[in-house]
């Protein structure tokens, strides 16, 4: 599909699901590093689709999921991404936020690694080593879920918990002994350091990306939110089809150098679907692991939290 075709069918699939739909605004929270959710932003393809409508659509970006949830915990939007670890945080906080569609899971673009020259040859090797994530991120159940499968629990690490451009600094300086993060950090890292990957998702449990939205949200204007995940389901399928224009859209946006986030895209398969009971049982596994492991005070029910999207029509 061209992009000419590809926007003519965004435009002709909005009008008939967001009929009846009342908001007069719609605020997603975004990464510049969430792909998907900052491809329709750059092609500015929301506001077309919802024109006929008069649906105003704002957008506010943050540095990672945590974040995004601690927003839509305070009104401040309505809707985001995030990866896994991040919802689960929310629940046990007492956020209350709805599962309302998922992105594939990752296998290959998150990863944890090490200098290149660094005497740490397996995940076994962390043990008592300080290692950099961004806490709450997809980055802290991959850790946990590695370190598990080589019989570790994420009490035998020293945690250091930085954003991506702090952990970079570190990692650069020698301050920490690993870093984990996703794409295009790692992709970055690779091109400029010449790292040594000890483990990405391969061989572990699965953990889906997810879109959320606050309760109010998906509850008051459910037609709006299929509507919405329509749209962000069609561009998933152009992204996949066109990775070297979606790098050369992102690059300048977020001032890397084409190759590197054509790597990163080459990792990526973009998608909206809805959540399934084998991706909500997914969840749980991450839940369960991160109160196993303490790292929330509650368990919490992933199943209770899930909005059912049916595709083509809203709820």
């Amino acid at each position: 599909m061209n992009m000419k075709k590809w926007i003519t069918a965004l435009l002709l699939a909005a009008p008939l699901l967001a009929q009846g739909a009342s908001p007069t605004a719609i605020t997603i929270g975004y990464q510049k590093s969430s792909g998907l959710l900052a491809i329709l932003k750059n092609q500015g393809t929301l506001e077309k689709a919802f024109a006929a409508q008069s649906l105003q659509i704002k957008w506010i970006e943050f540095p990672a999921g945590p974040q995004i949830l601690e927003a839509l915990n305070a009104g401040s939007i309505d809707f985001g991404s995030t990866g896994a670890p991040p919802p689960v945080f929310a629940q046990a906080a007492g956020i209350d936020l709805l599962y309302v569609g998922a992105e594939p899971a990752p296998v290959n673009s998150e990863a944890i690694f090490v200098p290149k020259d660094s005497a740490l040859r397996a995940v076994a090797d962390l043990k008592g080593k300080r290692i950099a994530f961004q806490k709450g991120s997809g980055s802290h159940f991959l850790l946990a879920s590695a370190l598990q499968k080589a019989g570790l629990k994420l009490g035998d690490i020293v945690p250091i918990y930085l954003s991506p451009s702090e952990a970079r600094a570190a990692f650069v300086s020698g301050n920490i002994d690993a870093w984990v993060v996703w794409d295009p950090y790692f992709a970055s890292a690779q091109k400029s350091y010449q790292v040594r990957v000890l483990s990405d998702y391969q061989g572990l449990p699965q953990a889906n990306g997810f879109y959320l939205a606050s309760r109010r949200f998906a509850e008051q204007s459910p037609k709006t939110v299929a509507a919405l995940l329509e749209q962000v389901a069609l561009t998933g399928q152009w992204a996949n089809q066109h990775q070297h224009e979606v790098s050369a859209m992102l690059a300048p946006t977020m001032g890397l150098p084409i190759e590197i986030v054509e790597t990163w895209q080459r990792r990526t398969r973009y998608g909206a679907i809805p959540v399934s009971t084998d991706i909500a049982a997914n969840q749980q596994r991450v839940a369960d692991l991160f109160y196993e492991q303490k790292l929330i005070p509650k368990a919490v029910s992933v199943a209770g939290k899930v909005w059912v999207w049916q595709r083509g029509g809203g709820r």
